[in-house]
């Protein structure tokens, strides 16, 4: 394995200073001063305040670094369902189990309009976080919802229209995890050796601020429209330079990839095998080992490592390895948004560093969840998936030639409730030199299954570069598509009606109008 340097502090082009680090606003965000979806009918069992917040935190030697955070606190229910990481400006942890009536009170304390996704999660169409329910600056908005997702890691960030990147980028990320009583029985990992991992890539000013070149004016917004934004430091869980402290026992690390466009091939620098018990939509049926494991933004992956046959003291790192970034054969990024890590380059992401006490041997179950069965012979379409084709008109990406508009929805953009259907994301797009380039595909409002992937000869290189990383085996929420990939996926609309969304997760992408609504119909 070729291991590159460490990052070095990088300089762009085009910075944005101050307050301006949030980018340039489009001129059609809808917003109100407050909303709320609050029936009276609704008893919560939990009850949050969560504000988003403008604050400062140190994270080097000097000035400290301004930030958007959210913090949260339990107006009602067990207070430890809410955790903040200690010198982190990433939001809180919310910890329940399925089932739980869950209020929260957003309250908006920044100088933008926002509103919160609940990332994965299973929630009506008025608490999924819709851009048309942004509220502004002092606004409030009130969601409720029952946790009926199986036992898993989710998040939540913000997803008002045009400014998601740039909100996510300034710290505005939580995470919002899932138990139940066939995950508790079996006697998994928890507590310190329950492990959240969100990896972020940023970049800094000579003073310690945060750099972001969004979709604005200019060459480089243009170029960071079309390739994402990609910074030249990586972070962990909101830090520079994490160290995890483990014990010589099993662990379950939960990895969120929390970057804005940054795709992570995560293996670990030694060669030893992942071993993955989870993904988007919680724990698989059984174990699969992987050598790497392909993590584009917004997926979770869910580890069990066993760090009882290492040596005290030592040390243990986590890199993310090169891959082939697009269908032109090669990288793509550096030197264009700022010159930090290309997409697809090589780099460290963090460190383990092993404990003094006497090692423990634990055994990993051979079973780990039952998984709901969904057959692709249910879905009425079968034979004629419903086509999501990445396509790209000039330096603009879009889906099936639509940008993004805030009520509207196509004729074949709407699906029935109580309905099976394989959608199929097509990335064969290019932009002349550009070519094409991997498109993370997130539907709101279900879990699907991934049935197949099948990839143009011409791409082959590009696929063949990540594909023994992808864990298809489990519940998704959002599929990498690599160039010149098609991907099948299975997904029944069983629980609410209503408009939700279905974008790329390359934050800037999205924000450039790469989402569509859908339409659930009663």
């Amino acid at each position: 394995m070729t291991f590159l340097k460490q990052i070095g502090r990088r300089r762009f082009i085009g910075m944005l200073g101050g307050t301006a680090l949030m980018g340039a606003v489009p001129g059609a965000v809808q917003s109100v001063q407050s909303a709320a979806i609050a029936t009276g009918a609704f008893t919560p069992d939990l009850e949050i305040e969560l504000r988003a917040v403008p604050d400062q935190i140190p994270l080097y030697r000097g000035a400290p670094t301004h930030v958007w955070r959210y913090r949260a606190k339990v107006i009602k229910g067990d207070a430890r369902a809410v955790s903040h990481q200690p010198g982190s400006p990433l939001g809180p942890v919310i910890r329940v189990h399925r089932g739980t009536r869950v209020r929260i009170h957003f309250i908006n304390e920044v100088s933008q309009p926002s509103v919160v996704h609940w990332h994965g999660l299973l929630v009506p169409d008025a608490a999924d976080g819709h851009p048309r329910f942004a509220v502004g600056p002092g606004g409030r908005y009130v969601y409720e919802f029952e946790v009926i997702n199986r036992a898993g890691t989710y998040w939540f960030h913000p997803h008002p229209h045009g400014m998601t990147g740039s909100q996510v980028y300034a710290g505005l990320t939580g995470l919002f995890i899932v138990s139940d009583d066939e995950e508790q029985a079996l006697g998994l990992p928890a507590g310190e050796r329950d492990v959240s991992l969100v990896i972020q890539d940023r970049s800094f000013t000579r003073d310690n601020q945060l750099q972001y070149i969004g979709n604005g004016p200019g060459m480089m917004g243009m170029m960071s429209s079309m390739t994402g934004f990609l910074g030249d430091r990586i972070h962990v869980n909101g830090r520079p330079d994490y160290m995890l402290a483990a014990e010589r026992r099993p662990y379950r690390l939960r990895l969120v990839n929390g970057s804005n466009s940054r795709i992570y091939k995560l293996a670990w620098y030694d060669g030893t095998p992942l071993t993955v018990i989870g993904t988007d939509g919680g724990l698989l049926a059984a174990p699969v080992n992987r050598p790497y494991v392909t993590l584009a933004p917004s997926e979770r992956i869910e580890l069990w490592v066993d760090f009882s046959s290492r040596a005290a003291g030592e040390e243990l790192n986590l890199v993310s390895l090169p891959f082939v970034a697009s269908s032109g054969g090669g990288m793509m990024g550096r030197g264009m948004m700022g010159g930090g890590p290309a997409q697809g380059s090589a780099f460290p992401v963090l460190k383990v560093r092993m404990g003094q006490r006497a090692a423990v041997s634990e055994k990993l179950p051979g079973k780990l969840a039952s998984i709901p069965a969904l057959h692709p012979e249910q879905a009425h379409n079968l034979n004629n998936p419903r086509p999501i084709r990445v396509t790209a008109s000039g330096m603009r990406w879009s889906l099936n030639g639509r940008l993004f508009e805030m009520e509207g929805v196509a004729n074949d953009e709407v699906v029935r409730l109580g309905t099976t259907e394989v959608w199929e994301f097509i990335n064969e797009a290019g932009m002349g030199m550009m070519g094409s380039m991997p498109h993370p595909m997130h539907v709101h409002g279900v879990q699907f299954r991934i049935i197949d992937r099948r990839v143009h000869p011409g791409a082959m290189a590009a696929w063949r570069s990540v594909s023994e990383g992808y864990v298809d085996e489990g519940w998704k929420d959002t599929a990498l598509v690599m160039p010149g990939e098609r991907v099948r996926v299975l997904m029944r609309f069983e629980h609410y009606p209503g408009l939700f969304l279905y974008h790329c997760h390359n934050l800037e992408h999205e924000d450039m109008g790469m989402m569509r609504n859908y339409l659930i119909k009663a």
